[in-house]
């Protein structure tokens, strides 16, 4: 019988903990067991495999961010909503820095594609204020995920050492990318 309280969401919730207490190496059924205080084959009732205990994080890692995000978006356009796009989109990443590693490596689970296609409608809504065609959106998209992608990951991986501030850093980036977008 399976403990009280422990569902598919429970399981997620303990192995989201473990993920961001102990890292992605450290994310074992076992770990999460041990987290849930039961055995780890008690948690075949919940979840299928450690691969879709992964796939269900990342939904609720992306469904997580595109709210964050998008409500941080909500109501802005043009220049003050990329910046807040970008601002927020990295301060998830610096506040879940193994969250966000889910983020970045999406699965091919319908369920996964659908939560990323959430997030990245966050992007469009964002490239639309500038007044994009519709492939010129989908290259900006990719342009600002790329760079976003790009300044954290260096960024987790120590990689700005100079003594400029990363911040600073990453408003010059905003500007360029701001520039990109609205060339005129």
């Amino acid at each position: 019988m399976p403990r009280a309280g422990l569902t598919p969401a429970a399981v997620t919730r303990l192995a989201l903990a473990e993920l961001d207490e102990s890292g992605p190496d450290a994310l074992t059924l076992k770990a999460v067991a041990v987290r849930a205080g039961v055995a780890t084959p008690s948690l075949y009732k919940h979840v299928q495999s450690i691969d879709h205990l992964r796939d269900l994080m990342t939904v609720t890692v992306l469904d997580e961010a595109a709210a964050e995000i998008g409500g941080a978006v909500m109501g802005r356009a043009g220049r003050d909503a990329l910046e807040v796009f970008l601002r927020a989109y990295r301060d998830y990443a610096l506040r879940y820095p193994h969250r966000w590693t889910l983020m970045e490596h999406p699965t091919s689970d319908p369920a996964v594609q659908a939560s990323a296609a959430r997030l990245v409608e966050v992007g469009y809504a964002v490239v639309r204020g500038f007044g994009l065609g519709a492939e010129t959106q989908v290259d900006a998209v990719r342009a600002l995920r790329a760079a976003v992608t790009g300044f954290i990951a260096l960024e987790h991986g120590g990689g700005y050492r100079l003594e400029r501030d990363p911040d600073a850093s990453f408003s010059y980036l905003i500007g360029i990318l701001a520039k990109g977008l609205n060339p005129s």
